[in-house]
């Protein structure tokens, strides 16, 4: 995050997109965009059964793999009575069980891992026979999230990020806006420093996530057997492949550290390449590559990343600068004007993006100020406002001191550093500007302090939202932490065709107690009352059901069922059965998540 970015714009542009958010309600989407959530068992929770089935199969809400975790039945005494051999196939676990088994109860317990790379684990238990069901919680030994892996993987991703802005930024920074600074040792100490940070804190995020997904503590940190998995999955191979491509570039930056000039097109155009590698395996990995449309998240995210990085990047070059007045910082005044433009257009990019990301993983308004993810963004947008503010502040210094004014007609053109900056090298009229504007930035710099200060301010706002960046990304997204409501109107079947309609709510959609309102039209769309009603809800998957619905009349055409109790979580059918009159049935149902 840069300084000198123009922040009214920005801001407004911000204002703007999340006032149409809040304002249409933009997520009437459906389920989780991220988060693997427990949908529907077999058996269900709670069953009892005849006899002992040959496997339980578990369904997710998307695609899950076992990686260092686990999925096992156990017995009374706590004993496994699975074969060992569970299997998955996509968001499906499957886990056989041995033959054999005697009448008693089962407790399924599990700790799977889902598509963003985060541990989900949970129990539920059923009974064969007569016996007493047993407590899951009791029997289970689920294992939480070691408190210092769980302290240690937002550390990692905090360097990472900062690694990131300075080994990707800074190089952006000096071929855009200051050539020069390639002769630099301050530029190719940050840039060094930033790409090995990059790259440890990759290497660092691949060796924890074995134990966060196992529940391990750091004393398993470079246990083969995690090491090997986390090696073999999708967020592993992404995760090294970063850091090996933040090495790569790295060496390929030394040479022209040595030189000391700016590298030729060529050159250029390799490094962007190895850059957008870095930045795309970033992007790669966590809440963008599960939920729908994966590509296009990624591809946002992407985005988002690369203006951070130029923008966090620009501003530790310019901090680097400025801290000690001097020949550096005279050169880089000159390179201000042309940076706050740049910097402007990253400030853009991420404000739209950060929206973008927000509506896919918040999913609703609601959602925004009930969760703690929606806290937690709430919280870095507030961070970004004053990092914008301390932005104000330094193009306020920059326009006083080193901005362009537009020449009035007869007038005579005053000259600045950005005309140093950009001028034509031919001619003694730019020859002469160039050495008036170098002059005048000198002098500039005897003045720092002001935009010294902001530059610092600026910092520190942007190290505290890189780590809420990076508690973000291990925190459940809010779309997946909150129940949908429904609310849906279908059209009522007959033998003989539609006839009429139905309106049905249900909120919030939850296991345990809810609400539904139920709404009855004829075929010219007035409120109906008919002979007989019937509201039944039922879970296919878990084979529970049909339940009825207890409804009370409140108004005409209006039914409620206040309290009406949802056994647990899975996709449930809702189904009404209207009799008009003593010939005519009709009949409407839908189905709906609950989480």
């Amino acid at each position: 995050m840069s300084t000198l970015a123009r922040p009214a714009r920005p801001v407004l542009l911000l204002l703007v997109l999340l006032a149409g958010w809040l304002s249409l309600g933009v997520a009437t989407a459906g389920p989780a965009a991220a988060h693997a959530e427990l949908v529907s068992t077999d058996p269900g929770e709670g069953a009892r059964l005849d006899e002992v089935p040959g496997q339980v199969t578990l369904t997710f809400s998307e695609g899950v793999s076992l990686g260092a975790g686990y999925a096992r039945v156990l017995g009374d005494g706590g004993e496994r009575v699975d074969t060992g051999a569970a299997e998955v196939d996509g968001g499906t676990v499957t886990v056989p069980l041995r033959d054999d088994l005697p009448d008693a109860s089962y407790v399924v317990t599990y700790r799977i891992v889902s598509a963003d790379s985060h541990p989900i684990s949970g129990a539920f238990a059923f009974v064969v026979g007569d016996g007493e069901l047993a407590d899951a919680g009791a029997v289970a030994d689920d294992a939480d999230v070691d408190p210092l892996v769980a302290a240690a993987l937002p550390a990692a991703r905090s360097l990472g990020f900062a690694g990131l802005a300075a080994g990707l930024g800074v190089p952006a920074f000096l071929v855009l806006c200051w050539p020069a600074g390639w002769a630099s040792a301050r530029m190719r100490r940050i840039t060094s420093v930033g790409l090995g940070t990059a790259a440890g804190a990759a290497v660092l995020t691949f060796l924890l996530q074995g134990p966060y997904a196992a529940g391990a503590g750091l004393g398993s940190l470079l246990d083969p057997a995690l090491v090997s998995t986390t090696a073999s999955s999708s967020f592993g191979l992404t995760t090294l492949g970063r850091a090996a491509l933040a090495l790569v570039l790295l060496g390929l930056l030394l040479p022209l550290w040595r030189r000391g000039a700016q590298p030729s097109a060529q050159e250029q155009a390799g490094l962007a390449v190895i850059g957008a590698g870095v930045v795309l395996t970033t992007a790669a990995v966590g809440h963008p590559v599960a939920g729908p449309v994966p590509v296009f998240a990624t591809a946002v995210t992407a985005v988002h990343v690369a203006a951070m990085a130029l923008w966090l990047g620009g501003l530790a070059a310019l901090l680097a600068g400025l801290v000690r007045p001097g020949a550096e910082a005279g050169e880089l005044a000159g390179a201000l004007p042309r940076w706050s433009r740049i910097a402007s257009g990253s400030v853009a990019a991420l404000v739209v993006t950060g929206v973008v990301q927000s509506v896919r993983e918040v999913g609703s308004p609601a959602a925004l100020v009930s969760t703690t993810y929606g806290w937690l963004l709430l919280g870095k947008l507030a961070l970004v406002l004053l990092l914008l503010a301390a932005a104000g502040v330094s193009r306020v210094w920059v326009q006083q001191h080193l901005g362009v004014s537009r020449p009035r007609p007869g007038s005579r053109r005053r000259v600045t550093a950005h005309a140093f900056a950009a001028g034509d090298p031919d001619g003694p009229v730019e020859t002469a500007a160039r050495a008036r504007a170098a002059v005048q930035a000198r002098g500039a710099v005897e003045d720092v302090g002001p935009l010294r200060r902001s530059v610092l301010v600026e910092a520190a706002v942007a190290a505290a939202v890189l780590v809420l960046s990076a508690v973000l990304v291990g925190t459940p997204p809010a779309r997946a932490s909150v129940a949908q409501p429904v609310d849906v109107t279908l059209p009522l079947q007959s033998a003989a065709g539609e006839s009429g309609s139905v309106q049905v709510s249900v909120d919030p959609a939850r296991p345990g107690a809810n609400t539904l309102h139920l709404y009855l039209f004829d075929d010219d769309g007035q409120l109906a009352q008919p002979a007989d009603l019937r509201v039944t809800l039922t879970e296919p998957e878990q084979e529970i059901g049909p339940l009825d619905v207890d409804l009370e009349p409140a108004g005409p055409g209006h039914w409620v069922a206040d309290g009406m109790s949802i056994p647990g979580a899975g996709t449930w059918t809702v189904a009404v059965s209207v009799r008009l009159d003593e010939f005519t049935a009709t009949t409407a149902s839908t189905d709906f998540p609950v989480r």
